[in-house]
């Protein structure tokens, strides 16, 4: 197993170093730059972000008690790798959550909003002509967090989504970094923008439902190749 190597040194100027190292920590898995099966140390994660020990030992033991990582039998922890259950539970979440949002969306939207999400899939499609999955990857976020803003005035609905987006982008991530996942992604953001468009509510929400349920299947598959390694 390979040892992480962080993104940058944690800035300890600005809040407390415990907390910065855990969100650091954090983001990193949720994000996806840290893989599942992942190994983690102590000494190599405090050497890295250029803090002592024990903020690192303090995170570990949160992001466990969290799920997120494992212990090892020997010293170490390991990023943790989802269930087939556990991502199925996820998407169907989020499909539950995302589709009652674009049926209110539906109802609200204005011309300005619709050129914006068009925007961000053309930028996106650019980026997958020109071979570039991370571009792909960033506009195609930009898409749904455009929607999610959108929402933002529905506390507790916004709130649930931002926090269920954290865990699903950790998937979705490894899900377009093949083109025919890309492309079936932009597919599904231009059967989006049309629903949308015609501001049918039912519509929407049947889009957006069927939408991620294709990003599920594609995480599943992607899963199932992460535990053939």
């Amino acid at each position: 197993m390979k040892t992480v190597a962080t993104q940058s040194r944690v800035n300890k100027n600005s809040i407390p170093v415990r907390k910065k190292v855990y969100e650091h920590m954090k983001s990193d898995i949720l994000s996806g730059r840290l893989n599942p099966a992942e190994r983690l140390t102590e000494e190599h994660l405090a050497e890295m972000m250029g803090v002592s020990r024990t903020p690192v030992r303090e995170a570990l033991y949160k992001l466990e008690s969290e799920g997120l990582i494992k212990p090892l039998e020997t010293r170490g922890f390991i990023v943790s790798a989802d269930s087939k259950e556990e991502v199925e539970e996820l998407f169907e979440i989020r499909s539950i959550l995302e589709g009652y949002a674009l049926r209110i969306i539906s109802e609200k939207i204005t011309e300005e909003d619709l050129q914006r999400l068009n925007g961000f899939i053309e930028k996106a499609e650019e980026a997958l002509e020109k071979d570039r999955i991370n571009e792909v990857f960033k506009w195609n976020t930009r898409f749904h967090d455009t929607l999610h803003e959108l929402v933002s005035e529905k506390l507790q609905l916004y709130r649930m989504i931002v926090s269920m987006r954290k865990n699903v982008l950790r998937h979705r991530k490894d899900t377009l970094q093949s083109s025919d996942g890309a492309k079936r992604t932009l597919d599904g953001h231009r059967k989006i923008l049309l629903a949308l468009r015609l501001k049918d509510p039912e519509l929407c929400e049947r889009t957006m439902r069927d939408h991620i349920k294709q990003a599920k299947e594609d995480a599943l598959q992607t899963l199932i190749g992460v535990y053939k390694k």
